[in-house]
């Protein structure tokens, strides 16, 4: 009786490049790095990666899985995996100034759901910033699993200044007692007293969660305060103002609730580590640890005020007045525009944004009154204060236009000083 056997496999499986094998996908990727080329990203949530952490993200760590921490792994094969978690994690507390971090969550918001996994049960009470207030969907806003396993009580702004107001926290704090107590948001401009929110929770007997994942790049190059001195757990993303990988760290200083966060997300909220992404995050890691970082971090912050007062000048309302940190809100209503109008009419000038929600927005999420914008990605490009006094000037051209005429000149106009601008400042020439 003959024996099958197994196909061996073509030499092009391991060899060939996707081009030659996909062109179709080959294409659609090919068509993003044209458009990342060649507009201009205001959008908060990204940044720009360096072919560093494009290399470590698309290594051979794709290959590899593992189950649990390093040495008590649930597969063989796993030194270099040990290697390069612990690497991972040893240049994030050296980065952040703290003794323990979780670098395997693959995202922010599963970073958040560690935490509520080791320190909550369902029920308990959480106190955190309102989504519509410049909070995060996954700090209990009600559409989220947050926000449907606990009982959230919301703090916001003040109405005169958009500023966060403590004594309403403190408040809120004594009424609601939460077991839990966030700080930390996706559109809040502004620095955040850490120190005071550590001393409302300390005086409920809250636990104090604070999420940095848009000012992490900040605090890592000391252009933003730390929060991990006054928070009992720090969480974050790897990309935004961080400038690498996507996905998440869970950050403390307490020996007993690092062992328990380790549970919390394997097995408790995850399986299989991301090697890849980890990889990633290992090389952006060590990007920001170079001297070289403080002055992006601190450059991201100057040409954030610095669009923010080119855009004021046009008599456009900043909320709150302005930013200590990398983005910026703009308030429409004066224009009589909605977010979702001005963010279709940017993307259309090679300027792309993101609608959101202002403080006491009577929109809906889908339209909102607001724009988001960053200076991150167009910092990391080697944008400058010059640039981005221009890049305002242009927002400023095109939304006077659409608010008061039935016209696309400034967008057009604008549309090709982008590109112009895209062009003296290349990112990568192939990938």
């Amino acid at each position: 009786m003959s024996r099958s056997r197994s196909p061996r496999p073509e030499r092009s499986f391991f060899e060939a490049s996707l081009t030659g094998s996909d062109p179709e996908l080959a294409a659609i990727i090919a068509g993003e790095l044209r458009r990342q080329a060649d507009q201009i990203e205001l959008i908060a949530s990204e940044n720009l990666v360096s072919r560093a952490v494009l290399e470590a993200q698309g290594s051979v760590f794709t290959n590899k899985t593992v189950e649990g921490y390093p040495g008590h792994r649930y597969y063989g094969g796993s030194e270099w995996a040990d290697a390069l978690e612990r690497l991972a994690a040893e240049r994030a507390c050296r980065l952040f100034g703290c003794r323990h971090a979780n670098v395997q969550p693959h995202s922010g918001s599963q970073a958040n759901q560690t935490v509520y996994q080791a320190l909550l049960a369902p029920g308990d009470r959480i106190l955190s910033m309102e989504l519509a207030m410049g909070g995060h969907l996954s700090h209990g806003a009600p559409p989220n699993q947050s926000g449907k396993l606990f009982d959230v009580s919301h703090y916001g702004v003040r109405r005169q200044d958009a500023r966060i107001d403590m004594d309403e926290v403190a408040a809120l704090a004594h009424s609601h007692r939460p077991k839990l107590i966030i700080a930390g948001a996706s559109a809040y401009p502004r620095r955040i007293d850490f120190a005071e929110f550590r001393r409302i929770a300390d005086s409920v007997g809250a636990w104090l969660l604070v999420d940095m994942a848009h000012i992490a790049g900040l605090v890592a190059g000391d252009a933003h305060p730390s929060p991990i001195p006054h928070a009992h757990v720090t969480t974050t993303t790897t990309y935004k103002s961080l400038r690498g990988a996507r996905g998440g760290m869970v950050l403390t200083d307490d020996d007993d609730l690092q062992r328990r966060f380790a549970s919390a997300l394997f097995p408790g909220i995850q399986g299989s580590a991301m090697l890849h992404a980890m990889a990633g995050k290992a090389a952006c890691l060590g990007e920001a640890l170079s001297p070289a970082f403080a002055g992006y971090a601190a450059a991201t912050v100057a040409n954030a005020q610095t669009l923010a007062g080119a855009i004021q000048r046009r008599d456009f309302e900043v909320v709150s007045g302005g930013t200590d940190t990398a983005l910026l809100l703009l308030d429409l209503r004066s224009r009589g525009l909605t977010g979702r109008q001005a963010s279709d009419r940017l993307e259309q000038a090679g300027l792309t944004c993101n609608k959101n929600a202002v403080p006491f927005d009577s929109e809906k999420p889908t339209v909102t009154s607001g724009l988001r914008i960053s200076s991150a990605v167009g910092t990391t490009r080697g944008f400058g204060p010059a640039e981005f006094a221009d890049i305002g000037a242009w927002i400023a051209d095109v939304l006077d236009e659409l608010a008061a005429v039935d016209s696309l000149e400034a967008c057009r106009a604008t549309r090709e000083k982008a590109a112009g601008l895209c062009a003296k400042f290349p990112i990568y020439t192939s990938f």
